[in-house]
């Protein structure tokens, strides 16, 4: 099969490459470096005729004053980001970890002081050798006070980001942001850009070579890999699933009399299989670490019911965002006619999102309460099995807190606001009705 990169490939890789750590930090001291020795290309020039002399001794001490103190911050910020994560981890959920760790202002506050710290240190050692000359020793301070500048602003803008890396409230926007991305990117491509899956599935069945989860399919590889083989193949399991023996990543099918069994290699090389779950492609996954935000919240030993209704209000956002008018191209015609990939089940979804929330806030009244009122906003969304789904877990919550708790006048509550559910899903039911008897 030929070698393709898609773009959708290259997406996923430079995330994982944003959860590196060591990599932006590595690229900003290569930078410095290549910094410091660019200065010495002034000394070829005439700039030395119209700058001013700049003594070394005076560059050497500001230099020297940024190294030790560049060291001592760089430092500081790693004890400052570990502490963050191990925060975000306890308070919230350990799935949230991808998430910090790729936070773009710790990173790049990290690699600003790492990369101050490599590039005063290379300079210092090259200015007491007398390797610049007059042109030279100009441009160096130049890029120095210019470096100093980046680092203070650099500081003053971390520290504000530090105070509420790892927090509650920071942790649920970064997991709605991710989940946001990928809900959007499969409700404006239900099928990944793929055929509609078929209800009977047939063919030759494919199975991982290793044990974990899905990450990411590769559609345009599946698509070229059908076309030179002249099959078609249908994805059996989607980013989330988790892969094992006996559970088929795709079936591929052939053409009629054609009984010759295809090398199925190029099918496994285009599943990306991990240890474990990612947002990217897994809309499903933001919603399990959300409720899991909530269920961590409303455990006794947290008691934290604000928490939970907080993210009762972020998941009826992310719902609501399924039933927006899709932005793509709005092609008939699927991009990849080869490759069949089933629909995300908004119940599932719903199952993973407020099964967990239903259960743990059941003795809680206000949780109750806040939970029927969010399922009767996402019935009236206008999504037949969005609707559905929602009156589904509206009537096993109201269930739920029945069951759980025991003053009659909160039941009483849960169950108004159970009512108020199911009458608003009912008018929203005739009113899709006569819209289609008009």
């Amino acid at each position: 099969m030929a070698s393709i990169v898609s773009a959708d490939r290259v997406r996923v890789l430079l995330n994982r490459v944003r959860e590196r750590l060591w990599v932006r930090p590595l690229a900003v001291c290569l930078l410095s470096i290549a910094t410091v020795f660019a200065a010495k290309l002034a000394d070829g020039t005439t700039l030395a005729r119209v700058v001013p002399e700049i003594e070394a001794d005076s560059i050497e001490t500001l230099l020297s004053i940024m190294a030790s103190s560049m060291l001592v911050i760089a430092t500081f910020s790693v004890a400052s980001m570990v502490s963050a994560y191990a925060s975000a981890s306890s308070t919230a959920t350990p799935r949230s970890f991808t998430l910090i760790v790729a936070d773009d202002t710790s990173q790049n506050a990290l690699s600003t002081f790492v990369g101050a710290f490599i590039f005063s240190i290379v300079a210092l050692t090259a200015a007491k050798n007398e390797y610049f000359g007059t042109a030279g020793l100009f441009i160096l301070f130049m890029l120095t006070v210019i470096v100093f500048s980046i680092v203070i602003l650099t500081f003053v803008r971390w520290v504000d980001s530090i105070a509420r890396l790892g927090r509650m409230g920071s942790t649920i926007d970064k997991v709605e942001k991710a989940t946001a991305a990928a809900l959007k990117r499969r409700r404006d491509a239900p099928t990944l850009h793929g055929a509609p899956a078929r209800s009977q599935v047939r063919g030759q069945a494919v199975f991982a070579t290793s044990v974990g989860y899905v990450q990411h399919i590769d559609i345009a590889a599946l698509q070229t890999w059908a076309e030179e083989n002249e099959v078609r193949v249908a994805v059996a399991a989607l980013p989330g699933t988790f892969a094992a023996s006996g559970r088929a990543l795709a079936y591929v099918s052939t053409r009629p009399g054609d009984r010759n069994r295809i090398d199925c290699k190029g099918v496994v090389e285009s599943f990306l299989i991990g240890s474990d779950r990612r947002f990217d492609d897994d809309p499903r996954f933001g919603l399990v670490v959300l409720s899991e935000i909530a269920g961590r919240a409303l455990s006794p030993a947290v008691n934290d019911p604000g928490t939970a209704i907080d993210i009762v209000g972020t998941l009826v956002r992310l719902f609501s965002l399924l039933g927006e008018p899709a932005t793509d191209d709005g092609e008939d015609a699927p991009k990849y006619d080869r490759v069949e990939v089933p629909e995300v089940s908004v119940r599932d979804m719903f199952d993973d999102a407020f099964t967990a929330i239903a259960r743990d806030g059941a003795g809680v009244v206000e949780v109750s309460v806040r939970l029927q009122k969010a399922l009767r906003s996402l019935a009236s969304v206008g999504h037949a099995e969005m609707r559905e789904a929602a009156q589904y877990h509206a009537q096993l919550a109201l269930k739920r807190a029945q069951m759980a708790l025991k003053l009659a006048e909160d039941v009483a509550a849960v169950r108004d606001a159970a009512q108020l559910t199911e009458a608003d899903a009912s008018s929203e039911a005739e009113r899709a009705a006569s819209l289609d008897r008009d």
